[in-house]
Order: C-alpha cells, then sequence, then structure tokens
C-alpha cells in the first residue's frame, strides 16, 4: 500500500511540474506573439498616418516647374600632383647602384625599386607582401626581408 501511494504522489508532483512548465512556456510564446503583432500594427499605422498627410498636399495646387538654370559645364582638367612628391631628390650611393645615381621624384624612386625587384624576381614566393633582398638591396634594407610597406620607409633613409 505504501509503494502504491508513493507511486501516485510523485506522479501528481511530476504532473504539477509539467503543467508549470507547459503555463510558463505557454506565457513566453503569448507574450512573444503580443509583442509581434504590437510592432506590425504599429507599422502598419504609421503608414496611414503618412498617407493621411500626404493626400491633402496633393489636393493643393502644383508649384510651378523649376526653370532648368545651365551651368557652364567646366573643363576637365588634369589632376596636378602634389609638388613633394615630384620634388628630385639626390640616391645615397648603396641606392644608385639599384636605381641609378641621377636626381629623380620620390614616385620614380619606387618605381624603379619595383622595376628592379621584379626583374629579379625578389618577391616572397608564399607571401607576396615581403621582398627578399639581394647583395645590393640587403645594404639599403639593412635585413634579408622586408616587407612592402616597410620598404619605402627604409628607402626614404636614403634619399636627399
Amino acid at each position: 500500500m505504501a509503494k502504491k501511494a508513493k507511486k501516485k504522489a510523485s506522479k501528481k508532483v511530476a504532473k504539477k511540474t509539467s503543467k508549470k512548465a507547459s503555463k510558463k512556456v505557454a506565457k513566453k510564446t503569448s507574450k512573444k506573439a503580443a509583442k509581434k503583432t504590437s510592432k506590425k500594427a504599429s507599422k502598419k499605422a504609421a503608414p496611414k498616418k503618412a498617407s493621411k498627410k500626404a493626400a491633402p498636399k496633393k489636393a493643393s495646387k502644383k508649384a510651378a516647374p523649376k526653370k532648368a538654370s545651365k551651368k557652364a559645364a567646366k573643363p576637365k582638367t588634369k589632376r596636378k600632383p602634389n609638388p613633394a612628391f615630384m620634388k628630385p631628390l639626390t640616391p645615397s650611393n648603396q641606392l644608385a647602384e639599384v636605381i641609378g645615381s641621377k636626381p629623380i621624384p620620390r614616385t620614380e624612386v619606387v618605381k624603379k625599386l619595383w622595376a628592379y625587384i621584379r626583374k629579379n624576381n625578389l618577391q616572397d614566393a608564399k607571401n607576396r607582401r615581403n621582398i627578399n633582398a639581394d647583395s645590393k638591396l640587403k645594404e639599403v634594407f639593412g635585413k634579408n626581408q622586408v616587407s612592402m610597406f616597410e620598404m619605402t620607409k627604409l628607402v626614404s633613409k636614403h634619399l636627399s
């Protein structure tokens, strides 16, 4: 008899807890549904208000069309480079072995360096951003491998 009573009591407790859990879930879902419907309602209500305001404007008189103003089209001029970049700079002796000793602008120095790097296949095979220095470039860079971003910084030390 005692065993049956225990089983009944445990079944009642299990039913109560499952009912409570299902009620909580039902409350949560109903709250979510209420939020969604209120959001939808507010979204739908907003355009209606705007359309009511827009309707009287359509009924009002239309403004006279604006006259097309004729502005003289500016002739396109070629973009002028910054004079600081175009100032000829004299390379050091180490850099002159790679690009030449004649004074040239900073932009041309970088172009000639890249031409030298490509000609001698000095770009790293795995990481293309790195440049493997040969004997001439090692004197300029001061190390065996340099990133392309670091290269311009190191080269600027050799220009005056």
